[in-house]
C-alpha cells in the first residue's frame, strides 16, 4: 500500500492530520482504512504526535460508521467485523502506552463505530476506570511536556532522586568558577546538612568515591548523576537479649514504662547505605571527569573545607574524553575502570 506520510516533507500535527483528511476525501467508501490506520500509528513518533488525543480521535473517526455495530446475540459474541475491531483495540493500546487519556467524546465515537458490545468500547471502558488512577500516583510530580533543556532536566531528576531527605538543598554551579577547569560546564549538585555533618566525620586516611554514571528515567528522557560516598560508620551492636526477664528495671521518671529508654550509640541515616555513606549527588552537563573533578572542588568550597585533606578516587565505567585523563595524571592508560586519586 502507498504511504502518504512518507512524501511529506515536513513533519508536524498539522502535516499528520492533513494525510487523514486525504485520505478521507479521496474514497466516499474508505476502503483500505485498517492498513492506513496501521500506518498512521506507526508514523506517529516521526510526527511527534504520540501523546496527543486530538489526532488518535482523527484516527478513529476514520472507521466507517455504523457497519460494524452487530446485529444480533451471535454478531456480538464472536466479535463482529474482528480486523476492525482489532485495529480499534491496538489504536486504544498505544494510547494507553503512551499515557494518553480518552475523554468522553471517544466514547461515543466508539460507540457510534461498533456499538454498545464491540470489544473496543470495553478497552475504552477500561482505559477510564485504571488510568486516571494511576495518572497522579506517583509522588514524583512531572509535567506533561517535559523541558527541553537539559539544565531543567537534570534539576528534575536530581530532585527526583534526593527527595528522601526534606533538608535537601539543590545547587546550580557553573565549572568557570574554577580556574583549572577545562570542560566548560554547569553542574546540579545536591546536600543536605546531614550529609554535611557525615562528611565532616570522614576519616581523612579514608578516600571518597565517586561512582557512576548512573540513569534515571524522567518518563522517554534519560539523565546521567554521579555520587559521592563516603566511609560506612560502624553500627551499634546490642548484645543484650530482649527475652531475658530475670532482671527488669523500671527506669526512673516514666511511670509504668519497661525496659531501655537510650537511644543507640550510633543512629544510621537514610544516607548510609550497605556500599557506602551518601554525601552527595550530582549531575552535569558532559558527565566528564574534569566536570566531576570541579564539583569536588566546588563541594569544598561552598560548606565542606574537610575535602582539602581527603583523597578522592573517580570510577568511571565508560569515559566519555580523555581530557581529564591528561590534567590529572598523564601517565594512567585508558581502561574501562579508571581509579584517579585527588587531594
Amino acid at each position: 500500500m502507498y504511504d502518504h506520510f512518507a512524501t511529506k516533507p515536513k513533519k508536524n500535527k498539522e502535516t499528520y492530520l492533513e494525510v487523514i483528511k486525504m485520505f478521507e476525501g479521496n474514497d466516499i467508501r474508505r476502503r483500505g482504512h485498517v492498513e492506513f490506520i496501521y500506518a498512521a500509528l506507526a508514523r506517529m513518533k516521526e510526527f511527534g504526535v504520540q501523546k496527543d488525543l486530538e489526532v488518535y480521535k482523527a484516527l478513529v473517526d476514520v472507521l466507517p460508521k455504523g457497519k460494524f455495530i452487530p446485529t444480533n446475540i451471535f454478531q456480538a459474541e464472536f466479535m463482529h467485523y474482528p480486523k476492525q475491531q482489532q485495529c480499534a483495540v491496538d489504536l486504544l493500546e498505544q494510547m494507553e502506552d503512551n499515557g494518553v487519556i480518552p475523554d468522553y467524546e471517544m466514547e461515543q465515537m466508539l460507540l457510534n463505530i461498533f456499538g454498545r458490545r464491540g470489544i473496543p468500547l470495553r478497552k475504552f471502558w477500561r482505559m477510564m476506570y485504571w488510568m486516571p488512577k494511576f495518572k497522579n500516583l506517583s509522588p514524583w510530580y512531572l509535567p506533561d511536556q517535559l523541558p527541553n533543556d537539559t539544565l531543567d532536566l537534570a534539576k528534575l531528576a536530581v530532585q527526583r532522586i534526593t527527595s528522601v531527605d526534606p533538608d535537601m538543598q539543590i545547587s546550580v554551579w557553573q565549572t568557570e568558577e574554577i580556574e583549572a577547569s577545562l570542560d566548560k560546564t554547569w553542574i546540579v549538585s545536591a546536600q543536605s546538612r546531614i550529609q554535611q555533618a557525615l562528611l565532616a566525620e570522614q576519616p581523612p586516611d579514608d578516600p571518597l568515591i565517586v561512582k557512576g554514571p548512573y540513569i534515571v528515567y524522567l518518563k522517554d528522557q534519560v539523565v546521567s548523576y554521579f555520587l559521592l560516598l563516603g566511609k560506612i560508620r560502624p553500627e551499634h551492636n546490642d548484645d543484650k537479649d530482649l527475652d531475658d526477664v530475670s532482671n527488669i528495671e523500671k527506669p526512673p521518671g516514666i511511670p509504668g514504662f519497661i525496659g531501655s529508654t537510650k537511644l543507640p550509640a550510633i543512629k544510621c541515616t537514610v544516607h548510609e547505605q550497605d556500599d557506602g555513606t551518601i554525601v552527595s549527588v550530582c549531575a552535569t552537563g558532559t558527565s566528564s571527569r574534569d566536570s566531576l573533578l570541579s564539583w569536588i572542588r566546588l563541594l569544598e568550597k561552598y560548606g565542606n573545607p574537610v575535602l582539602s585533606d581527603i583523597p578522592v578516587i573517580f570510577t568511571l565505567t565508560a569515559p566519555p574524553t580523555d581530557i581529564v585523563m591528561q590534567e590529572t595524571q598523564p601517565a594512567v592508560k585508558e581502561t574501562d575502570d579508571e581509579q584517579i586519586k585527588t587531594n
